[in-house]
């Protein structure tokens, strides 16, 4: 899910940054849209939505890290994985802007 979503939102930012984009912008703002408020607006929801993305992804990489030796190994050689499992959802969960997301 969040690989997918960071990519669709990747796509997004990079047409925002591009030349169409910023002509359309000036021309608004040449123009003194009203629309200009909204562009802002929706510029930041995206913005906000692909760092949140990014961050989901980042993290799930570092917790698979943690679980494929989970689902590898019996529940004996488990116990030895578990500690550094809790371990990253505890940074996960003190540094994530999005950890509930």
């Amino acid at each position: 899910h969040w690989k997918k979503r960071m990519a669709k939102f990747n796509s997004l930012l990079d047409q925002i940054k591009g030349q169409e984009c910023k002509a359309a912008l000036g021309i608004m703002i040449a123009a003194k849209s009203k629309l200009i408020k909204r562009w802002k607006q929706l510029d930041t929801q995206i913005t906000d939505s692909a760092n949140e993305a990014k961050d989901n992804v980042k993290f799930l990489y570092t917790l698979e890290k943690f679980c494929d030796p989970l689902y590898k190994n019996d529940p004996v050689t488990m116990v030895d994985h578990i500690a550094g499992l809790l371990n990253a959802v505890r940074m996960i969960h003190s540094i994530s802007r999005y950890y509930n997301t």
